[in-house]
């Protein structure tokens, strides 16, 4: 009887998770969509430059794609893996000040893609003291990863620039630690987010596995106190080519879209961070984009992605043997998922 009651909690939960999702994916596409036609970024320089070589998604791929990554992360509430979640605001009035908010920046980003100019931040704030590389306005997002403003409107931009997508395709990645977690006792789990960002997988986590400790980790003190507020969890600044952890101190680390904006130089050693800090045995928890050999009939936009949103090193990390990556550093795949644009790969650190 009990198990039933369960089960039939599940399925009330995943409904409500479909439910939440497609107000949500609505709301964004359309605000999404508002920003495009006042902005028309493919009138910029570079996308007048652009050459594409994949022939556009075919329409019915396109929206299969999209749709599955909600019917999975539905599915997943429904099997007991991680409780529904909410992805943004609850109210409406919060809503709406977010898209406003994400709307009034808009034209700002647009001058910088106009211009060309994915380094202003460089000259906006004292960031001298973080790696050339993170000193950039990814995604010419206004602030670089440096300001307030930024990390409480980050979240607002990627569900716009993915139809409210973002949420559910994260969640792959929880989808596969849960599955490879679920008859372990979580109350001795230690599991770190790195670049941890404004905290929306970090949040998922906390969730997820409420009796674990759970801490997250990132260079912009800006996004780590956005991280904290809608957490409360742990917060760590730094740099994750040289974690502040002892040797295998860690039962599992994410890493949530963090490598397609690493240098190919840096690489290897984020990798070699992250797998050093790893108990044998323990695992990390992978999430990014799809790459084009994943996924062919998506091939177009995963060409256009750098183009329209400053994205320096996308390019190299689409042709990245990423499993060969991860093997240099001793750590082996032993599970993957994808929904929409995203991968997760869950890799294990062999007991020895």
């Amino acid at each position: 009887m009990d198990e039933r009651r369960t089960r039939a909690a599940f399925t009330v939960d995943a409904a409500g998770q479909r439910a939440k999702a497609a107000v949500k994916a609505a709301w964004w596409t359309a605000t999404g969509a508002l920003a495009r036609s006042m902005t028309r970024p493919t009138q910029g320089e570079q996308a007048r430059r652009f050459t594409p070589t994949a022939a556009p998604p075919a329409p019915m791929s396109l929206r299969r794609a999209y749709l599955e990554a909600f019917e999975k992360d539905a599915r997943d509430v429904a099997d007991g893996l991680y409780p529904a979640v909410e992805d943004g605001p609850v109210r409406p009035s919060a809503a709406l000040i977010e898209a406003v908010d994400f709307l009034a920046d808009a034209f700002e980003v647009d001058q910088r893609r106009r211009r060309g100019d994915g380094v202003e931040v460089r000259g906006a704030v004292d960031s001298s003291a973080y790696p050339t590389y993170y000193r950039q306005n990814f995604h010419f997002q206004s602030g670089g990863w440096f300001t307030p403003e930024s990390a409480r409107r980050y979240d607002a931009q990627v569900e716009a620039l993915f139809s409210g997508t973002a949420g559910a395709m994260r969640r792959r990645g929880l989808s596969l630690l849960a599955k490879h977690w679920r008859a372990r006792d979580h109350r001795d789990a230690k599991i770190l987010d790195v670049a941890c960002g404004s905290g929306a997988f970090l949040k998922d986590l906390k969730s997820a596995f409420p009796r674990a400790a759970i801490a997250g980790l990132d260079l912009s003190p800006a996004y780590l106190a956005q991280a904290r507020r809608r957490t409360g969890a742990g917060a760590v600044q730094a740099n994750v080519e040289a974690l502040p952890f002892a040797d295998c101190a860690l039962d599992a680390v994410s890493c949530v879209y963090l490598f397609h904006e690493l240098p190919p130089r840096v690489r290897p050693a984020v990798a070699a961070s992250l797998a050093r800090v790893l108990k044998p045995g323990g695992v990390l928890v992978f999430v990014d984009s799809v790459q084009p050999t994943d996924t062919p009939d998506l091939a177009r936009l995963l060409e256009a992605f750098p183009v329209y949103f400053h994205e320096p090193y996308y390019g190299s990390y689409a042709e990245t043997d990423l499993p060969a990556l991860f093997a240099e550093a001793g750590l082996r795949v032993i599970g993957e998922d994808r929904a929409f644009l995203t991968k997760a790969l869950l890799l294990e650190k062999p007991a020895t």
